[in-house]
C-alpha cells in the first residue's frame, strides 16, 4: 500500500499495468504471438538491430516491443495511458535516441498506444513529423469511439481539433487496438 501513497509510484502503477495488459493481450492473440517475439520493458541495446549507446549515457529501455520472427522486422511501441505535454515532448527525444543506436539502416516502426481523450493531444500525435515522414507509425486508441462519443456534439465546422480527431479516425490514422491487432496478424 505504502508504494501507492507517493504520487509518481502510483503514475509508474498505472503506466506498467498498460504496458502489462497490452503484452498480455498481444501474447493472447495466436496470429500474433505465432509471428512475433514480444518484449516488454525492454532494453533497446537487447532488441535485434540496436546496439548499445554511448558509455556515458543511460541505457534506453522500450515500453514494448515486437520482433516478427520470420524478418527480424521491428515495432517499438510507447505505450502511454494518457498523453501529457511532456510525453508530447518524448516522442520526438525517443525516437531520435532509437534511430541513432539503429544499425544497419532497417527501418523500425515507432508506434503509440494509448487511452488519451484530448482531441488536440490526439491530433498532434496523428500529425507530429520527424523530418519528412510521420513521427509515428501507428497511433492506436483502445477504443476511438470513446473520444468520438465524447466531442460527439462539436459541428463538423468547428475549427475545434475534434474535428481533425474524428477525420484522423474516419482515415484510419487514429485507429482502434482491435484493427491494429488485425493488421499485426495480417501483416506477417
Amino acid at each position: 500500500m505504502a508504494y501507492l501513497t507517493h504520487e509518481n509510484k502510483r503514475k509508474n502503477l498505472i503506466g506498467e499495468g498498460f504496458e502489462d495488459t497490452l503484452a498480455a493481450i498481444l501474447r493472447r492473440v495466436p496470429g500474433i504471438s505465432d509471428a512475433y517475439t514480444i518484449h516488454t520493458r525492454a532494453m533497446l541495446h537487447n532488441l535485434p538491430g540496436f546496439h548499445r549507446g554511448p558509455v556515458n549515457e543511460k541505457p534506453r529501455q522500450v515500453d514494448l516491443a515486437l520482433v516478427r520472427k520470420s524478418d527480424q522486422q521491428r515495432t517499438l511501441i510507447t505505450a502511454k495511458w494518457s498523453v501529457r505535454a511532456d510525453r508530447e515532448e518524448q516522442f520526438m527525444s525517443d525516437f531520435r535516441d532509437y534511430a541513432r543506436v539503429n544499425f544497419g539502416g532497417e527501418a523500425f516502426r515507432y508506434v503509440l498506444v494509448t487511452n488519451e481523450f484530448d482531441a488536440a493531444r490526439l491530433v498532434r500525435a496523428c500529425d507530429r513529423r520527424a523530418e519528412n515522414s510521420l513521427l509515428l507509425t501507428d497511433v492506436v486508441h483502445v477504443n476511438p469511439n470513446g473520444p468520438k462519443v465524447a466531442y460527439a456534439d462539436v459541428s463538423p465546422a468547428s475549427k475545434n481539433k475534434c474535428v481533425d480527431m474524428r477525420r484522423h479516425i474516419e482515415s484510419r490514422r487514429l485507429s482502434s487496438l482491435d484493427d491494429w491487432l488485425q493488421r499485426l496478424v495480417s501483416d506477417h
